[in-house]
C-alpha cells in the first residue's frame, strides 16, 4: 500500500459518520419515479454539498423529455472540479430516482434506519448509497492529493428507472458524456462491492392490444370479448414462447444465473372498464385489452428476431382464432452491450479491488439495463462500467438496505481508481 493510499484510507475511515449521514440525507428525498417527485431539491442538496468541496455546479433540466413538466421537472446536477493541470476527466454518475416503496416494509422507507451495520430505506442500495460513496471517495482524494491532474466530475441524474431519457440520455446528447469533456465513467449501480459490471442484456418493451366489440354484459354473444382474446395470447406464450426463451443461453457473464437465458415479463394487463369509478361497474363486453411486455434478450440475439417471435404468435392467432385482431406498439428498445474488460476503467477498478479487498474481482453483466447504454451509444464513450457497493438482489425490494462496511471498502476502491485514471503513467 503506497503512502497516498494509506492517507486516502485513513481519511475515508475517519469519515464513516459523514458517509452514513450523507446516505441518510439522500434517502429522505422521496424521489419516486414515476412521477418524478423531489428531483429538484435532491439535486440542489447534492450541489450544495459538492460546491463546498470546490466543485463548479451545472443544473440541466431534461426539457421536453418524457414526464417533464413544471410540477415534475427533470432536474439533473453535474459537478466538476478541475485539477492543477490539464489531464483526463473521471466521472461518477448516479441516478437519484427510486422506484415506489411498495408494501411489506417493516420501517418507513423514506426515514432511514441504521441497525446492525446497515442503513435501511428506499434507494439505499439502488443507488443513493453508491452516490454517497462516490462523493466521499472524491472528497477524500481531493483532500489527500489537492495537486491532482485532470478533473473529477460527479453527477446526479434522473429517470434511470424509466429509461434515463430525461437524465443521462439528455445529457449525452448535449456532450456531457463524450470526449474531450469526459474520458472515464464509473456508475455506482448496486452490483456488489467485488464485482465489475461490464454491460447489460438488451430490452424490448412493447404494448400488445387485442380488439373486440362492445356489447351488453348480459348478452356477451352479441359482442366480442377482447380480454378472452388476450387470454389466448397468454396461452400461446405459455405453450410456445416461454419454453423457447428458457432454452436460449448466453456466453455473457450475466448475474444471477437465471438471467443467462432470455426472459419475458408480463408487466401489466388492462382490459375492460377502468377502476377510476365509484360504485359498481357497468355491464359491458370489453372491446380492448392491452398488455405490456418486457422482453430481455441476449447479445447473441438480433432485435428483429426477438420481435418476430412475438409477432409470429399473434399472426398465428389471427389465422387460427375467429375475429382475432391485434395491434402492437414499440415502447422502448435497447441493444445488449458489454465493455471490453481491457479498457482503462475496468482494468483500474480491478487493480483497486485487489489492493483493497485482497481478492480477484468478478466480471459480470447486469440482467437489466442502466445508463451505461446512453454513455456508450449516444456519447460514444466506451470506457464505462458499473461498480458500486450495493447488493444487486436487494434493489427494488421491501426493507432495502446497504451495508456500511461495503460502502467504506467501495469508497477506497473508487479513490484509488481516481488516482490511477488521472495519472495513468504513475
Amino acid at each position: 500500500m503506497t503512502r497516498l493510499s494509506d492517507g486516502l484510507f485513513q481519511r475515508i475511515d475517519s469519515n464513516i459518520d459523514d458517509l452514513v449521514a450523507l446516505t441518510c440525507d439522500l434517502v429522505r428525498f422521496p424521489t419516486v419515479n414515476p412521477p418524478g417527485e423531489a428531483y429538484a431539491p435532491c439535486a440542489e442538496y447534492i450541489a450544495n454539498r459538492l460546491s463546498r468541496s470546490g466543485f463548479e455546479i451545472i443544473f440541466e433540466r431534461g426539457t421536453g423529455t418524457p414526464g417533464d413538466n413544471d410540477r415534475y421537472p427533470r432536474t439533473n446536477v453535474i459537478a466538476r472540479r478541475q485539477g492543477a493541470r490539464p489531464g483526463p476527466t473521471v466521472h461518477f454518475n448516479s441516478h437519484i430516482d427510486v422506484v415506489e416503496a411498495g408494501e411489506d416494509w417493516t420501517c418507513d422507507p423514506f426515514v432511514p434506519t441504521i441497525a446492525g451495520g446497515k442503513i435501511y430505506g428506499r434507494g439505499t442500495c439502488d443507488m443513493k448509497g453508491g452516490l454517497a460513496t462516490s462523493i466521499i471517495a472524491a472528497e477524500a482524494y481531493i483532500a489527500a492529493n489537492p495537486d491532482y491532474d485532470g478533473a473529477i466530475e460527479i453527477s446526479g441524474t434522473v429517470d434511470e428507472e424509466s429509461g434515463g431519457f430525461g437524465g443521462v440520455a439528455y445529457l449525452a446528447q448535449k456532450g456531457y458524456f463524450s470526449k474531450p469533456r469526459v474520458d472515464h465513467v464509473i456508475i455506482p449501480e448496486p452490483l456488489n462491492k467485488d464485482r465489475i459490471c461490464l454491460g447489460h442484456r438488451g430490452v424490448w418493451w412493447a404494448e400488445i392490444e387485442t380488439k373486440g366489440e362492445i356489447a351488453h354484459g348480459s348478452m356477451p354473444f352479441l359482442g366480442d370479448c377482447a380480454v378472452r382474446h388476450m387470454g389466448a395470447v397468454l396461452e400461446r406464450f405459455e405453450r410456445d414462447l416461454f419454453p423457447m426463451l428458457a432454452a436460449k443461453h448466453t456466453a455473457m457473464p450475466v448475474v444471477p444465473d437465471g438471467a443467462r437465458s432470455s426472459t419475458l415479463n408480463i408487466n401489466a394487463i388492462h382490459g375492460g372498464q377502468t377502476d377510476d369509478y365509484s360504485g359498481l361497474p357497468s355491464p359491458n363486453v370489453p372491446d380492448s385489452c392491452r398488455m405490456v411486455i418486457d422482453r430481455r434478450f441476449l447479445i447473441e440475439e438480433e432485435i428483429k428476431e426477438v420481435k418476430k417471435e412475438v409477432v409470429s404468435i399473434l399472426e398465428g392467432l389471427r389465422k387460427d382464432r375467429p375475429k382475432f385482431e391485434y395491434a402492437i406498439r414499440d415502447l422502448m428498445e435497447v441493444l445488449p452491450m458489454m465493455t471490453d474488460r481491457d479498457q482503462p476503467v475496468p482494468t483500474t477498478v480491478a487493480a483497486a479491488i485487489r489492493s483493497v479487498m485482497g481478492k480477484e474481482p468478478e466480471y459480470v453483466v447486469s440482467p437489466g439495463t442502466y445508463d451505461q447504454k446512453h454513455v456508450t451509444r449516444i456519447g460514444h464513450l466506451h470506457d464505462c462500467i458499473a461498480y458500486g457497493p450495493g447488493i444487486l438482489d436487494l434493489a427494488h425490494r421491501p426493507d432495502e438496505f446497504i451495508i456500511i462496511a461495503d460502502m467504506v471498502e467501495s469508497a477506497k476502491v473508487m479513490a484509488l481508481s481516481i488516482d490511477a485514471l488521472l495519472h495513468p503513467s504513475n
